[in-house]
């Protein structure tokens, strides 16, 4: 059975949670379960990812090069070797860069953006190819003798000193590129990584959908790995629940994009400012507990990257103690604060210094590591802030905010406990929002409660 687009955005079975600074906030979602959502199979996914990309390359590729100001932007890799914004750029199912293949963009003076190929093996739709065949000297001539027609004045090409996604054009392929191209056109070549972070950061509006059930899978996992259905207190491992997690998504067909792991901050193991985490608790869980998760997984080209928490129940306890339940409030104040600090055209240093300064206003101990997510769990855009820095981060934390992008809203907060005779607890979370340009909103909601294990 196949799927077209219509289909995969009703797939997304919890509603995005609007959010901004004077919004009362929705109730959370009943995520109780991944067994609720319908996970498309391997084969089933190639028309919905294809047309997707289709999508991308006829209605934003054109808006995003004229912006960068490129006449024709290259994307040459070959086998071994494939550039990071490769395979966001092919119909699928594509497992490698075959030999050598060559991407050619050429945009016209009406916007309109011609897909050009000049590989041995032809992609089809939506490539024209320019030139097939097998032998290596006359595939790089086919590609000089292409930019001369094409006459470009700014050709971009995939070098990048800031940004590791925009600098897949290998040496010995910007080397060979030199050498086919007369001296003129050399003088042509610049830099594509304002393309390649627009490009690989920006989200249209059938991705933001699939990204609200990706999360949402993510999220279900954690509650089944947080429940007694998983663990038995003075039984159960952190190792136990971070594999029962880890096969979780293999049984559902999603892939893991990092090892989930899970550890513990217990009473008595002391926890304080210098310390930049402290749920790093392995071994048995044992009731009392406050259990800490960090899991990843990609589904029709979304990544997702989600932190949640769990407390573990004494015998005589119904429910969290009021300290926890407290901080883990906090946690969430610490969200809102980040978030109404959003604003097109805004740096990512700017976020985190306003975010800073608001936090402290407000008496939250917080720390802000906020990053862009998409086709990468870790995906270009403006950084708000490193969990070693909370100061500026030089090229990457001056990147503007724009609309159409998305983020795991990540960070912690740490808070005395009374019933944990003062000791601090840290509330680590992490869940993926999207920015329209005006407001912030969660993509499967987000954590407002203990995970309870009785």
């Amino acid at each position: 059975m196949t799927y077209p687009i219509s289909t995969l955005v009703t797939i997304c079975l919890i509603a995005f949670t609007p959010l901004h600074s004077k919004a009362v906030q929705a109730p959370e979602p009943d995520i109780k379960s991944a067994a609720q959502f319908q996970v498309v199979e391997h084969r089933d996914r190639i028309e919905p990812v294809n047309a997707m990309m289709h999508e991308r390359l006829d209605t934003l590729l054109p808006a995003l090069m004229d912006a960068a100001d490129l006449d024709m932007w290259l994307v040459i890799n070959r086998e071994y070797a494939e550039d990071p914004v490769y395979f966001s750029l092919v119909p699928q199912p594509t497992f490698a860069a075959r030999r050598t293949t060559m991407l050619i963009f050429n945009r016209h003076k009406d916007g309109h953006v011609e897909k050009l190929s000049v590989n041995t093996y032809p992609f089809g739709k939506p490539y024209e190819s320019v030139w097939s065949g097998g032998n290596l000297t006359e595939q790089w001539e086919a590609l000089a003798k292409l930019i001369v027609d094409k006459n470009p004045q700014r050709i971009g090409i995939n070098v990048s000193k800031d940004w590791p996604v925009a600098d897949g054009l290998t040496k010995g392929l910007h080397e060979r590129l030199l050498e086919v191209l007369p001296q003129q056109y050399q003088q042509r070549l610049v830099s594509a990584e304002d393309l390649v972070v627009r490009w690989v950061e920006t989200r249209t509006e059938q991705e933001a959908s699939i990204l609200s059930t990706a999360v949402a899978l993510a999220r279900g996992v954690i509650a089944e790995a947080f429940s007694n259905k998983t663990i038995t207190p003075g039984v159960t491992t952190t190792d136990d629940v971070a594999w029962y997690i880890r096969e979780r998504f293999e049984q559902l067909g999603l892939d893991a994009w990092f090892m989930p792991y899970v550890t513990f901050q217990r009473e008595g193991n002391q926890c304080d400012d210098n310390t930049p985490f402290c749920s790093t608790g392995k071994g048995v869980i044992k009731r009392g507990d406050a259990l800490h998760t960090d899991v990843g997984i990609c589904y029709l080209t979304m990544c997702t990257d989600t932190q949640e928490m769990a407390y573990v129940l004494k015998h005589d306890e119904n429910q969290a103690p009021e300290g926890l339940i407290a901080a883990l409030a906090t946690g969430n104040r610490w969200q809102d604060t980040l978030t109404a600090e959003f604003v097109t055209g805004r740096s990512g240093n700017q976020v985190l210094a306003a975010t800073i300064k608001a936090s402290n206003a407000a008496g939250i101990n917080s720390s802000t590591y906020t990053h862009p997510i998409g086709f990468y769990g870790h995906a270009p855009g403006p950084t708000i802030g490193m969990w070693d820095n909370q100061g500026p981060t030089p090229v990457r934390g001056d990147w503007p905010l724009y609309a159409n992008t998305a983020y795991a809203i990540e960070g912690n907060i740490k808070q005395s406990v009374p019933e944990w005779d003062g000791q601090m607890i840290q509330i680590m979370l992490e869940q993926t929002a999207f920015f329209d340009g005006n407001k912030v909103r969660y993509s499967a909601g987000r954590q407002t409660q203990w995970h309870l294990i009785r």
